[in-house]
């Protein structure tokens, strides 16, 4: 069963976002995983939630979104990622 990394992220530094984003681009592949999403265009269409940057990543199972998760190669990016933004992360299955 897939499994979906979904983001909501406010980029405090664009340049070192990208540092983030040109490591992460690295590491996903390895585990299978793919970019869906990845700050396109978005419109709220009900309720009061203001995303910022939305970045959804699928793997092909929860099993190897962990392992990305917690691979050292990922949480060595995470750490640029937490020093260049805040936003909130979820993990969900898919159907």
């Amino acid at each position: 069963m897939p499994a979906y990394v979904i983001g909501d992220v406010t980029i405090n530094d664009p340049d070192g976002y990208a540092e983030y984003a040109k490591a992460n681009t690295q590491t996903v592949p390895e585990f299978g995983g793919r970019f869906l999403v990845r700050g396109g265009e978005h419109e709220v269409a009900e309720g009061d939630w203001e995303p910022g940057r939305l970045v959804v990543i699928e793997f092909p199972s929860m099993q190897q979104l962990l392992a990305w998760w917690s691979s050292d190669r990922y949480q060595a990016a995470a750490e640029i990622r937490r020093a260049n933004s805040t936003g909130s992360i979820v993990f969900v299955e898919g159907a």
